[in-house]
């Protein structure tokens, strides 16, 4: 349950997170029906290559898929890639795989040629 604190001169809608202590501001998404989908793509497409915002599509009123543009996707994919790499970082110096910046420079030193 989302507590609706009106919208932006743009029209996004924003919500209050419940059970929070403070007041946490989060855009309230388009929603759209499968069947509103599969009658208006085009109208859809359009929309989210020109205001970048995805678009919830829910099948028998739950969530089912996002459509987001291309640039969002491939954004949120390099995002998504950077972040697994920071954890794989973090869990190596956790396990004590670590080397020193001497050997560090030595072993990148074979791909910086």
């Amino acid at each position: 349950m989302y507590a609706d604190l009106g919208s932006e001169s743009n029209g996004v809608r924003f919500a209050r997170l419940p059970h929070t202590e403070s007041v946490t501001i989060v855009p309230l998404m388009r929603t759209e029906l499968v069947t509103t989908l599969k009658r208006q793509a085009t109208e859809l497409l359009a929309d989210i290559e020109r205001d970048k915002q995805p678009i919830l599509i829910t099948q028998h009123g739950l969530p089912s898929a996002y459509l987001v543009d291309v640039e969002t996707f491939e954004l949120l994919q390099q995002r998504m890639a950077v972040l697994e790499g920071i954890a794989r970082g973090e869990m190596a110096v956790a396990e004590g795989r670590v080397v020193s910046h001497a050997e560090a420079r030595t072993r990148m030193a074979r791909w910086l040629k």
